[in-house]
This record gives C-alpha cells, sequence and structure tokens, in this order.
C-alpha cells in the first residue's frame, strides 16, 4: 500500500506530530511506502493567487478557468504539481490535523484550495442534462482510500447528537464528503481523539496502541457509505435525493449516507 500523510500542524513535538510520525513508523514497518507532506516545515503557500497559474493567468483572476487552463497545459507551479502526483500516487491518504474553529487548519484548506484545481479534482467527465459531471463517487481520485486522523479539544460528550458543538460526523461532513468524497475518495469512519488538550504522558501508550490498530486495517475498514452521485439515488437535474431513500428519522447530511 501507498500512503500519502498531510499534516498541519506547526508544532514538531505536538500530538499531532507524534501521531504523524507514528502512521510514518507503523506503516513503514509493515511494509507499506509513505510519503509526508508536512505543510508547515514545508512553509506551504496557503492562499490562491494569480502566480500560481503563471503569467497567462487572466486579468481579472478566475480561478476555475486559470486552474484547469494551468492544470491541462502543465503550467502548475511545481509545488502544486508535486502535490498532484503524490495523490495519483497513493493508494491511501491520512489527513493528520488538529479541529481548529470547527475545521481544519487554514493552511490545510491551502492546500486543498491550490491542489484540487480544475480539471484535477473537478470538472470532470460530461456535463450534460443527465449527467452532472464524474463528482462524488467518481473522478479523478477513484480508487483511492482517506483517513481524517483529527485532535479535538474538547470531550466527546460535547460532539454528540446532543452536544453543544453539533456531531462530529455533521462537523466533519463538509471535509469528507465535500472535499474528498467530491473527487472519488472512498472516505474511512475518522480516527478522532477527543480532550487532547489534557492528553498526559501516561495517556499516550494507549493513544498509540489505538492508533496503530487503526493504521493496520486501513485495507479491510469499510468506507463510509457516503451515496454516488450517478448511480441512481438523486433525481436530475435537480440532484435532490429520491422520494423514499431517506433512512427513516434521518435529515441534513445524513440523508446522503446510505444504510
Amino acid at each position: 500500500m501507498k500512503t500519502l500523510i498531510v499534516h498541519a500542524h506547526p508544532e514538531p513535538q505536538s500530538l499531532n506530530g507524534s501521531l504523524k510520525d507514528l502512521a510514518v513508523s507503523t506503516l513503514s514497518d509493515a511494509g507499506h511506502e509513505v510519503r509526508v507532506s508536512d505543510l508547515y516545515a514545508m512553509n506551504w503557500k496557503a492562499v490562491v493567487d494569480a502566480a500560481d497559474y503563471g503569467p497567462e493567468a487572466s486579468r481579472p483572476l478566475r480561478v476555475a478557468r486559470d486552474s484547469g487552463r494551468a492544470f491541462e497545459s502543465g503550467t502548475l507551479t511545481a509545488d502544486v504539481l508535486a502535490e498532484q502526483e503524490k495523490l495519483l500516487w497513493a493508494d491511501t491518504v491520512v489527513f493528520q490535523f488538529p479541529l481548529w474553529w470547527y475545521t481544519m487548519p487554514a493552511i490545510l484548506k491551502g492546500w486543498v484550495d491550490r491542489v484540487f484545481t480544475h480539471r484535477f479534482a473537478y470538472g470532470v467527465g460530461e456535463h450534460s442534462d443527465t449527467k452532472y459531471g464524474e463528482r462524488f463517487g467518481e473522478g479523478t481520485l477513484a480508487g483511492r482510500r482517506a483517513l481524517l486522523s483529527v485532535t479535538v479539544g474538547g470531550p466527546e460528550s460535547h460532539y454528540a447528537a446532543r452536544g453543544i458543538n453539533g456531531p462530529v460526523d455533521d462537523l466533519l461532513f463538509p471535509i469528507q464528503h465535500g472535499i474528498l468524497h467530491y473527487p472519488g475518495i472512498e472516505v474511512l469512519p475518522p480516527f478522532v481523539l477527543y480532550g487532547a488538550d489534557r492528553v498526559t504522558a501516561e495517556d499516550y501508550p494507549d493513544i498509540a496502541k489505538a492508533w496503530e490498530q487503526r493504521l493496520l486495517t486501513l485495507e479491510s475498514t469499510e468506507p463510509i457509505p457516503f451515496r454516488r452521485q450517478n448511480f441512481g439515488d438523486y433525481e436530475l437535474p435537480s440532484l435532490h435525493l429520491k422520494e423514499g431513500l431517506e433512512p427513516a428519522g434521518r435529515t441534513g447530511f445524513g440523508l446522503h449516507v446510505r444504510g
């Protein structure tokens, strides 16, 4: 198995840094190939601008059109091309990051904004009255798996169904469904570590054991059964879920998960 780890935490000696290092050693020791994109260590540029798309970038800038043109002509910047190559190389992508303000750190969102260009991660396939592109289960990155490894400051009860922060599955839905499933990636249930700010040295061995177990079962874990766009669950052209397919009592984001 070939695994790309995308890591987003500014402190190498943080809990996130330790989990990243453990993922590298665990997977390598198990015979897997591992590459790491440590975004802070790379001083990753987190903002999209005209410089990403070369001297032919339009004025005013049109991000979708310009990024698609630069992708197809091979003129994206070297850092973006390198990350796209890593994604195409990988069988599995592990994202290691803390949940900050209910989402990923800005540097990781900036990685998505710049790397997931038009014609690479979106805007692919047939666009017509009967098919709105290859996305949500199809696309350039189909056949790959991803896992979010997320540290959360608050206790688990705050992220339960009735918790004040909202269910963690809802908070991660925009990432798991909207960013990863969109270009075709199968998304595994996340590894969420609650109460991260209160983890002690005595707690870490149990955390490490649980993380190692998740890593060693990446290939056998069933992905979240997100519905696929072009396989009959949605009306066209509205892309509304067909009547009668919703599980009893389920609303909101949960409608887009089968079963």
